[in-house]
């Protein structure tokens, strides 16, 4: 049995077959055709509902030096007080929409991008992003600021010496690193690259943890990030 095809047909089909070599990459990208859609109610509308502003607190240092444990206790001192926030954590964020990715320099810096574009969510969402990753790289932490040029961001350094976040270890990473078990592990097989010029430094070798959180809450009072204009 023969099968018979119009010409208008086969054209369709022959452009339906190119290669990925014939479509131009302008086109494979969707940023290049998608408009963005502009609701209702604004990131500031939400800040007055809220009757505080939305921002950003990076929290960036070494694995094991106290980022996470300081900033769930931010959230905990804000919430009491009526503030809506929420963390981002680096170990959290790697078991779901960063699980695909490793710790090589190109996965850290999609990594640190993909937070990026969470963070601008919940913030014009109005929230207080609270956000604790590593960030080892003085290239990535210095795009993340240019992301938020224009918005209430500000990078904290939570300092403390490798030899005591080694020491400290509750996951046993750094044994792991040690071992080659973990391969590319800041601090061990892989550089942490210390802020030149952090917004705020808190040392966790100098502060137990409860100084350091009230730390950086006075930090947010003194800045008056919470404060809608």
């Amino acid at each position: 049995m023969k099968i018979k095809f119009s010409i208008k047909e086969l054209r369709a089909m022959n452009c339906n077959h190119k290669s990925p070599k014939q479509i131009s990459p302008r086109l494979l990208n969707p940023s290049n055709y998608l408009v963005r859609y502009n609701g209702y109610i604004t990131c500031r509308d939400r800040n007055i509902l809220n009757q505080h502003a939305s921002g950003v607190l990076w929290f960036t240092g070494l694995s094991a030096s106290g980022k996470s444990t300081i900033a769930h206790g931010v959230e905990k001192k804000l919430f009491s007080r009526g503030i809506r926030s929420y963390v981002l954590d680096g170990d959290n964020v790697r078991h779901g929409i960063n699980s695909d990715l490793g710790f090589s320099l190109q996965d850290r810096k999609e990594n640190v991008r993909r937070i990026v574009e969470i963070s601008k969510l919940l913030m014009d969402a109005g929230f207080i992003v609270l956000a604790s990753f590593i960030s080892p790289s003085m290239k990535d932490r210095d795009f993340v600021r240019s992301c938020f040029s224009e918005d209430n961001f500000y990078e904290i350094y939570i300092k403390c010496s490798i030899e005591e976040c080694e020491r400290r270890d509750p996951k046993g990473m750094y044994d792991k690193a040690r071992r080659g078990i973990i391969k590319n592990y800041t601090g061990i097989s892989a550089p942490y690259e210390e802020p030149e010029s952090p917004d705020l430094v808190i040392d966790t070798e100098q502060l137990n943890i409860e100084d350091a959180i009230q730390g950086v809450v006075n930090f947010i009072d003194a800045v008056k990030m919470l404060k809608l204009i």
